[in-house]
């Protein structure tokens, strides 16, 4: 499956990603999925930039929906990064399979907003975003809420319990 790592992150790219997560799972590219990001062309060349020796490409959501096809059927290993759960849950109601060989999303920082719980260390949540998680876990994902890969996780279902 070209779909390696699939992770949420609220910086989208940034130096972590490349020298903790990529070093740990290799991948031939990165696809970052995010409207904004994707919409400013000086962040997108900042978070370009931040990576040397894997190829990255910044997608608004449609752009995505267009491209990830092929991107799938690809024999490369991509990562997709996006900052909400949200943009997944957009992306899987078009009939897209996100799903990695690990079924797991990877979660990293969502960080606190006015509208949100905190669920775990730089990891917050508002009730959009709950929703989401519910939807992709109902189809199948496993959510792993975990930084670093060294670091402990815990996953949605055990997150869910704090937001009662």
């Amino acid at each position: 499956m070209s779909i390696s790592f699939v992770r949420i992150d609220d910086r989208v790219i940034h130096g972590q990603l490349v020298t903790r997560w990529a070093k740990e799972l290799p991948c031939e590219g990165i696809i970052a999925i995010d409207d904004a990001v994707a919409a400013d062309p000086l962040l997108s060349s900042v978070m370009k930039g931040a990576i040397q020796d894997t190829k990255v490409w910044l997608f608004d959501v449609a752009t995505a929906i267009e491209k990830l096809p092929k991107i799938i059927a690809s024999e490369k290993r991509y990562f997709v990064i996006c900052k909400s759960p949200v943009t997944l849950q957009r992306i899987e109601e078009t009939g897209i399979d996100l799903k990695n060989a690990s079924g797991k999303i990877n979660v990293g920082p969502m960080s606190s907003r006015a509208d949100t719980i905190t669920i775990g260390p730089n990891q917050s949540v508002n009730a959009q975003e709950i929703a989401a998680f519910d939807w992709l876990v109902q189809r199948g994902h496993r959510v792993e809420f975990r930084l670093v890969p060294d670091a402990s996780s815990y996953s949605w279902q055990d997150a869910r319990q704090k937001l009662k």
